[in-house]
């Protein structure tokens, strides 16, 4: 169990965000990882291709708007109550983001690989 009101944020996968470890994976042994994720004060997404080697990967918006781009999907965007499941290895970026942008993201395993790649 973690609380808002006792738990921080921190860094994570992506510089211009901040993560708040929702102890999924510890709880499961790996096998599933949570963080409420809010955009960074004063970063800005730099929009990258990339995919990742996992299982599963699910994002729900909480507040703000987020613009990811998927291949083969074109742009998308995400409000609050907007759920999107990212299929494995589907590559796509994340084109721009609200200063209030904050969201829950799921994934199995808990730990995964992120691949970097030029634009499909």
């Amino acid at each position: 169990m973690t609380h808002a009101d006792e738990a921080g944020f921190d860094g994570g996968l992506r510089e211009f965000f901040d993560y708040r470890d929702l102890a999924m994976a510890r709880v499961t042994g790996g096998k599933i990882q949570a963080h409420v994720i809010r955009a960074k004060d004063g970063h800005k997404a730099t929009g990258g291709w990339h995919y990742h080697h996992l299982d599963f990967q699910m994002v729900y918006v909480l507040k703000g708007w987020v613009r990811f781009e998927y291949d083969g999907v074109g742009e998308v965007l995400l409000k609050p109550g907007s759920c999107v499941y990212q299929p494995p290895g589907i590559k796509h970026r994340e084109i721009e983001h609200s200063a209030d942008m904050e969201l829950i993201e799921i994934v199995s395993p808990a730990d995964f690989e992120t691949i970097a790649i030029e634009a499909p």
